[in-house]
């Protein structure tokens, strides 16, 4: 585990939270795997009936650590972190509910396809510059984002790389309801109590009628999996994070 996930217990919500605020909550393989191990353990566990997923005040992720982009990106070997993640999350079996504050980046956005319930502040961004570092979508993001914002709405967030603010996020739905960063947690664990006090079986039951079979997402991150690990290693990608990495050196 890393100090960077905590992991807490709230009567029948579990709650897991991003805890490296000095680098915005970029997540590194440790907090992947932290975070694919508490939701699989939650899963398993009849105590649990919702998780759970926060950030911090101004961000909730800045998306993947850069430093381990650039350790496959140069040679390097890894990243079975992340699609355990990845998986644990599209096969979570109990109710999922985030509150998003502030910058919410690659992963940071695309986590929030497989909650049940999002909230969001006001001065939340949703951004995934996946194909300006050369990169393409991931979490199942190329197959849910049609789906749940449309076509044209996914492929400007997806592909142009257009940010949503929170307001054209509830627009479009990929967030539940917009609250105030000092009520965001509160409100948000509300909603993850009500869930958790309800006929646990009936609500597995709708919840996977509402969510269609797992098999085609499971298949869909699998395949951007491919492709990403291949991307990262290309031309395209290490003159892109070269790029990004001079102009947070300059300062730009």
């Amino acid at each position: 585990m890393t100090d960077h996930i905590l992991v807490e217990r709230r009567d029948a919500v579990q709650i897991i939270r991003l805890n490296r605020p000095e680098k915005k909550n970029a997540i590194t393989r440790a907090m992947y795997a932290a975070m694919a191990t508490a939701l699989t353990e939650g899963d398993g566990d009849e105590a649990v009936r919702c998780h759970a997923i926060f950030g911090g005040p101004e961000a909730f992720s800045a998306g993947n650590d850069l430093a381990d982009f650039l350790t496959v990106a140069t040679g390097g070997e890894g990243g079975e972190e992340v699609f355990d993640f990845l998986l644990a999350l599209a096969g979570c079996r109990k109710p999922l509910v985030s509150g998003v504050d502030g910058i919410a980046v690659g992963i940071g956005t695309t986590i929030n396809l497989h909650c049940d319930l999002t909230f969001a502040t006001p001065e939340t961004v949703f951004r995934t510059p996946f194909v300006d570092l050369g990169l393409v979508p991931e979490a199942g993001s190329s197959l849910l984002g049609p789906r749940v914002l449309g076509p044209q709405r996914a492929f400007a967030l997806l592909a142009l790389g257009e940010a949503l603010d929170a307001e054209a996020a509830l627009a479009a739905g990929l967030i539940h309801r917009i609250v105030d960063a000092s009520s965001l947690e509160k409100t948000a664990l509300s909603a993850a109590r009500a869930l958790a006090a309800k006929p646990p079986e009936a609500l597995r039951i709708t919840r996977d009628l509402l969510r269609g079979p797992r098999d085609e997402v499971f298949a869909r991150i699998r395949e951007e999996g491919e492709h990403f690990r291949a991307r990262l290693k290309s031309d395209e990608a290490r003159a892109a994070f070269t790029a990004f990495m001079n102009r947070k050196r300059d300062g730009a």
